[in-house]
C-alpha cells in the first residue's frame, strides 16, 4: 500500500535535513509523525522515524523513558484532544472536571507545567484529553507544538468572564506561529504552506459567572459559522454532555459493533472507525488475520435487508453490526 504523504509532510522533510541541533529535528521528526497518514503503508516509515526520534534523544542527552515519556503521549481510546487556553481559562477544572485524571487545580495561571492525561466517558467510548501548560507567547518547550499537530482535535478553551474575541486573536495568532492552523479551506501562500490543519471546537468556560451569557454570544457571532461554539461550567458541569456530543461529531469517526454467527451482538464495545470506512477496514482494526481469512461478512443496519451479504468496500454507517464469517 502507498504512503500517500501530503505536502506538508515534504515540507516538514526538509525543514528536518537543514535543521542543525537535535531538539530541533526530533521537533520535526514529531510534526512528520503528526502530519502522517496512519495506515498499512506508513508502518515501516512510522517505525524509521521512531528510531531516529530515539537516536537524536540520546544525542540531546534526553533519555528516552524519563523525559521523552513527559512529551510523548501515546493516543488511546477513541481519539486524542488536547485542551488549549490561556492562563486562567480553567483547562485543568474541566479535565479533572470529565476525566479521573488529577491534574493541579487552582485559582491563580500557571498550574499545568506538564501535559496531562484523561479519559473522558462518552456513552459507550473513551475518548482522550490532554490537560497542556497555558498558551503563551513565551511557550517554547520543544515537545509542545508536536503534541497539539498529533491530537485529532484542540479544544480551545475560553474564559467567559473576560473578553473572549480578544483571547481568540491571541490563540490563533500564537497558533499560527506554532505553524498550527484552525481554516481548512483557507487559500495558503507560500509561506503558510507548513501548516498543519486541526479540528477544532471552542468552549467558553465559566458561563455561570456576570457577562458569561454576553460573551458566549458574542463568542458565537464572531466564531459560530466556522466552528463548533458551545458555553459551559467546568465548576458545576453545566453544558458539558453538549460538549462532549459536539466533540464527538467533529471527530467524524463511527461505532460498529460485532457479532458472532448465531450470536446477539456486542453493544458495550463498539470497534471505532473513521466515517467513510469500509468493511475490510473495520475486519482489518480487529486484527490483520481475520481480513486475510474473512470469507464473506453480513450487515445489519446499512445494508438494503437487515443480515444482507456485503461486499469488502460496503461502506459502514454509525451503529452498523457486522457479522464476520471466516474458514473453520
Amino acid at each position: 500500500m502507498p504512503a500517500n504523504l501530503p505536502p506538508q509532510y515534504y515540507e516538514a522533510e526538509r525543514r528536518f535535513r537543514e535543521a542543525k541541533t537535535p531538539e530541533e529535528k526530533i521537533e520535526l521528526l514529531e510534526e512528520m509523525m503528526a502530519i502522517m497518514p496512519k495506515h498499512k503503508g506508513t508502518d515501516h516509515l512510522h517505525a524509521d522515524l521512531r528510531r531516529k526520534i530515539a537516536k537524536f534523544s540520546e544525542m540531546s542527552g534526553k533519555k528516552t523513558g524519563g523525559t521523552r515519556a513527559s512529551m510523548t503521549i501515546s493516543k488511546e481510546g477513541a481519539a486524542q484532544l488536547a485542551v488549549i487556553g490561556l492562563p486562567n481559562s480553567g483547562k485543568s477544572q474541566l479535565v479533572a472536571k470529565v476525566t479521573k485524571a488529577t491534574p493541579t487545580v487552582a485559582d491563580y495561571p500557571f498550574t499545568t507545567t506538564a501535559p496531562t492525561p484523561g479519559m473522558m466517558e462518552f456513552e459507550n467510548i473513551q475518548i482522550q484529553l490532554i490537560d497542556t501548560p497555558p498558551l503563551v507567547v513565551s511557550t517554547s518547550v520543544f515537545w509542545f507544538t508536536p503534541l497539539l499537530k498529533r491530537a485529532d482535535v484542540l479544544l480551545i478553551l475560553v474564559d467567559l468572564s473576560a473578553d473572549p474575541l480578544e483571547q481568540m486573536e491571541t490563540i490563533i495568532s500564537l497558533l499560527t506561529d506554532m505553524k498550527i492552523s484552525l481554516d481548512k479551506n483557507k487559500t495558503q501562500s507560500e509561506d503558510e504552506r507548513e501548516l498543519v490543519y486541526k479540528k477544532t471546537v471552542i468552549v467558553g468556560n465559566k458561563l455561570d459567572l456576570d457577562g458569561g451569557g454576553k460573551n458566549l454570544k458574542d463568542l458565537k457571532d464572531m466564531y459560530g459559522d466556522r466552528f463548533p461554539v458551545m458555553g459551559i461550567s467546568a465548576k458545576d458541569g453545566a453544558g458539558i454532555e453538549e460538549m462532549k456530543q459536539t466533540v464527538y461529531q467533529v471527530l467524524d469517526i463511527i461505532r460498529v459493533y460485532t457479532k458472532r454467527p448465531g450470536g446477539r451482538a456486542d453493544m458495550t464495545e463498539p470497534v471505532v472507525l473513521p466515517r467513510g470506512s469500509t468493511l475490510e477496514d473495520a475486519a482489518l482494526s480487529i486484527h490483520k488475520e481475520l481480513l486475510a481469512r474473512l470469507k464473506f461478512a453480513r450487515v445489519w443496519g446499512s445494508g438494503k435487508h437487515d443480515g444482507v451479504m456485503v461486499s469488502r468496500d460496503h461502506v459502514l454507517q454509525e451503529g452498523d453490526i457486522i457479522e464476520l464469517h471466516v474458514p473453520k
